[in-house]
């Protein structure tokens, strides 16, 4: 006679070898979502060290503009964050409050410190494509034509990049403040009584 006990052990899976368990679809999720802007920030970074332009009224170059400096930098940085977060997301070990933490303040520093490049650059490529008649600035982009349109293409990729961290974010944020409790809600103590005054 068989044990009734022994049918059930013999098919329930281990914890965590379920391959449908929400826990491991989250992790793989997260995992793809960063590695997902590794590659615009790589592009965004090659476009911009190529941009240079010779012509006859000079040469100019994306290292001679403070702001494409720090835009090549904060996308390097972005790549090399991107990749070793999603590295450790990926690991199989158990949800800690340390790891939720670090990862919801490094993705908002990131997310501003790349917004802070896109919104730079932005300002610069105006003013190169457009000039400031205030105080005499012509239109740069009328002698340098090919350096303006890859500092743009270069900048509208580092605001995919953006995008991808304003997810990120959302996620990294929805993970760690939801493992909290709502706070008990105080309610008035009974038998208590308010003495009134009538004039």
């Amino acid at each position: 006679m068989v044990d009734g006990r022994d049918k059930g052990s013999a098919t329930s899976p281990m914890p965590g070898e379920d391959d449908g368990n929400p826990t491991n679809t989250m992790r793989t999720a997260e995992t793809l979502l960063r590695l997902l802007p590794i590659a615009p920030c790589v592009a965004a970074l090659v476009v911009m060290l190529h941009d240079s332009q010779t012509t006859d009224f000079g040469s100019i170059s994306y290292s001679h503009l403070g702001s494409f400096r720090y835009l090549v930098h904060a996308n390097a940085i972005c790549a090399g964050y991107s990749l070793l977060s999603a590295i450790i997301s990926a690991m199989p070990r158990p949800f800690s409050m340390s790891q939720a933490w670090t990862f919801f303040f490094l993705d908002q520093v990131i997310t501003y410190v790349v917004l802070g490049a896109g919104a730079v650059s932005t300002e610069v490529l105006y003013l190169a494509y457009n000039g400031d008649l205030a105080i005499t600035w012509t239109a740069a982009c009328e002698s340098f034509g090919r350096f303006c349109h890859k500092g743009t293409a270069s900048v509208a990729i580092t605001f995919v990049v953006v995008a991808c961290y304003a997810l990120l974010s959302l996620i990294s944020s929805y993970k760690l403040f939801s493992k909290y409790e709502a706070p008990p809600v105080c309610k008035p103590a009974k038998g208590i009584e308010v003495a009134t005054f009538h004039g």
